[in-house]
């Protein structure tokens, strides 16, 4: 490594303790086209074999345009560090509490993904706080797919 590197340096976002987090504040995740390869990938790593996410004209059958999405490879479109949340909770964040999700609508092989979080909730605790964030997906109609909530743990700063 080069003696003046400072790999600290080459942060994406600058951190951010519990207390500066606003409810309210959004942040929108990166969008992304279902294809078909991503639904194969996500077989490979789920390995959910059932035939209403893998086979056409299974899908078709039971009045689909095309393959249908896994609610988990929906799900997972709202993960904080696939955008900058992640890295601007940065040291402070101490864990991924909980996460639910509803699947309101369902999401086939050619839909455009938009996720976001919002805060919607931060509780103070003595040396720590929990923020709550609601996630939200829609597709490329605008209409929702899917709904939940994800808590984080979250040092406070350190008291002066």
């Amino acid at each position: 490594m080069s003696a003046g590197l400072d790999p600290l340096a080459h942060l994406v976002a600058t951190a951010r303790y519990f207390e500066d987090f606003r409810v309210g504040e959004r942040f929108n995740l990166p969008s992304r086209t279902m294809t078909e390869a991503l639904f194969a990938a996500f077989q490979l790593a789920s390995g959910d074999n059932h035939p209403i996410h893998y086979d056409v004209e299974y899908c078709r059958a039971k009045g689909h345009p095309g393959l249908l999405a896994h609610g988990f490879q929906v799900a997972i479109q709202t993960c904080a560090g696939a955008g900058i949340l992640a890295h601007q909770m940065g040291e402070a964040l101490l864990g991924f509490l909980e996460q639910s999700a509803r699947f309101v609508r369902p999401v086939h092989a050619g839909d455009t993904l938009y996720p976001s979080l919002t805060l919607s909730e931060a509780r103070v605790q003595r040396t720590t706080g929990v923020l709550t964030f609601a996630s939200h997906v829609a597709n490329q109609r605008g209409e929702t797919v899917l709904e939940g909530q994800q808590r984080y743990l979250l040092r406070r700063r350190a008291a002066a």
